[in-house]
């Protein structure tokens, strides 16, 4: 073997649990190299102690640092990028002189390993090859000896450095979980296992397989003696595959919708449909935080379920976009069983958002079952994307106004275009919701080309993104400068009316009179034109 290099894993900790092909190459190596960690040994080196032949060239890679505090000009992860270069430039050698270079990783090369960044500068130039390991994660779920996953279980891999209402919020989102990188972290970790209502069934293991092996209940650990070689197993609740076990899970899982059920809760909760805000935290009402402090379940959107803080006690429902009916009736159906219930939707829920969507719900379970009547629902108001966009440009919105969503999946194109060329027509200033999407790409560019018919391509236009967010943009143009290419689901598309100005500092409003206009073009007052003169947008 010449000039090959080599990313070998060696288990968590016990040698025997090395594989074959990994002591073969590690005997055959002519360099062996190995990470160690300040004022440490090579956990690496010492499961690979034995095979490791005489006179073999060992090149041990010490960590400059393996806290978050150094005096770096680049802070941490610029002192290990500078580390991972020296390594890389150590090992170059070698390769370049012919020779074979085994890099000992623990666990798997590839699984949160040392390896990867070596391997990044490395392969590109030289042969190289990755000889997976047996990870902490398969060693510390054995040492548990319980079943991390059944059925169809998703299970989550986790940094115990992530922020601990962060990390609840993923621990609440999964059915089994693995939290790595403890250490400093670990009160932390415990807290957020506490808050996602977990840390009943967590288990702590601190060096699995290896000497020392320990594992506890991770809620009576000393969180003062916890090392970074150790993790916390959250097995998955499962379905089980005993009689009287299957008989128990049936029971719960049917616990809320079961028709047989003869003894419903002497009084139904509440459900409350919640806005959220745009984006920022800063933006949730107080109204909407003491909701979402008191319920039981929260309902929604994905992204939607995950902007609410994970505590003891709630349950999350998460599901994909498209489903809103669906959401609503398990909402109803939650409030039905006497739990309180939060429905979540970005900006106002009552703007194009989930408070129709349960009223719907509510209408159709009524069909099947009157009682549905009794489930209270209550909406609470929440900033509306539009009208933060206004604010970011200024005023826009100021005066007359009307929100439209430029989806056509709920009514006709023919429809929409009809309202649009109404709406700017009597000179009213528009909001465009979900303008554009990938299976809607020409919906947008429809819209303004019927727009520039019916009032010309001066108006002006603001394109918000993002809009209380760190990716926050805005560009004011016209009808006819508007860039539709440029133009996705994050943003939100606003068309002035005649009046409406943008100032020498790139300020843009509306006057609330139409009095107040100075040196504009009168509004078009000519009626919309005719429906079948709209053309449909290709579907793509």
């Amino acid at each position: 073997m010449s000039a090959h290099f080599y990313g070998v894993g060696v288990g968590p900790g016990d040698p025997e649990l090395i594989t074959l092909k990994a002591a073969r190459l590690i005997a055959g190596a002519d360099v062996v190299a190995y990470h160690a960690g300040t004022g440490k040994q090579s956990m690496a080196r010492s499961i690979a102690a034995d095979l490791i032949p005489e006179g073999v060239v060992e090149e041990e890679l010490r960590y400059p640092v393996t806290t978050g505090f150094t005096d770096h000009p680049r802070g941490y992860y610029g002192a290990l990028a500078d580390f991972y270069d020296e390594c890389s430039d150590r090992l170059e050698a070698h390769l370049a002189a012919g020779r074979t270079v085994v890099v000992l990783a623990v666990g798997d090369p590839l699984f949160f390993g040392s390896f990867m960044y070596v391997h990044d500068r490395l392969s590109p130039r030289y042969p190289t090859e990755v000889v997976p390991g047996i990870t902490s994660l398969s060693a510390a779920t054995a040492a548990v000896a319980t079943g991390l996953c059944r059925h169809e279980d998703t299970l989550t891999v986790l940094p115990g450095t992530l922020p601990v209402t962060e990390l609840a919020r993923r621990l609440a989102d999964t059915d089994a979980a693995i939290i790595m990188k403890l250490g400093r972290t670990f009160a932390g970790v415990r807290e957020a296992l506490r808050r996602a209502g977990v840390l009943e069934r967590a288990v702590y293991v601190e060096r699995a397989s290896g000497t020392g092996e320990v594992v506890l209940p991770a809620a009576e650990v000393d969180e003062g003696r916890v090392p970074y070689m150790s993790l916390v197993v959250v097995p998955g609740e499962g379905l089980r595959d005993d009689a009287a076990g299957r008989a128990a899970d049936f029971a719960r899982l049917t616990a809320t919708t079961d028709e047989g059920d003869l003894t419903p809760p002497s009084s139904p909760g509440t459900v409350h449909v919640v806005g959220l805000g745009p984006g920022p935290d800063r933006w949730l009402t107080p109204e909407a935080s003491e909701v979402l402090a008191a319920v039981d379940h929260v309902v929604g959107y994905g992204p939607y379920v995950a902007r609410v803080p994970q505590r003891e006690g709630l349950t999350r429902h998460a599901s994909g976009n498209g489903v809103e009916t669906d959401r609503g009736r398990l909402a109803l159906d939650l409030a039905r069983a006497g739990d309180d219930v939060a429905v979540v939707s970005g900006g106002d829920a009552g703007v194009f958002g989930m408070a129709t969507a349960i009223f719907e719900s509510r209408e159709s379970a009524l069909h099947d079952d009157a009682a549905y009547a009794d489930v209270p629902v209550r909406v609470v108001p929440g900033v509306t994307a539009a009208h933060a966009a206004s604010a970011l440009v200024g005023a826009v919105l100021g005066g007359d106004h009307a929100l439209v969503n430029l989806s056509d999946n709920l009514k006709p194109w023919e429809v929409l275009a009809d309202r649009l060329t109404a709406l700017v027509s009597r000179d009213v200033a528009v909001a465009l919701y979900n303008p554009r999407s990938r299976s809607r790409p020409d919906t947008l560019g429809a819209a303004r080309d019927l727009l520039v018919a019916a009032v010309g391509p001066e108006r002006v236009v603001v394109v918000a993104r993002h809009v209380g967010r760190d990716e926050e943009s805005v560009v004011v143009t016209t009808l006819g400068g508007l860039d539709v290419a440029a133009v996705d689901m994050g943003c939100l598309v606003v068309v002035g009316a005649s009046t409406t100005r943008v100032t020498a500092d790139g300020r843009v409003w509306t006057p609330r009179s139409l009095g107040s206009r100075v040196g504009v073009d009168n509004p078009s007052r000519t009626g919309p034109a005719d429906v079948s003169s709209h053309a449909r947008p290709s579907r793509g």
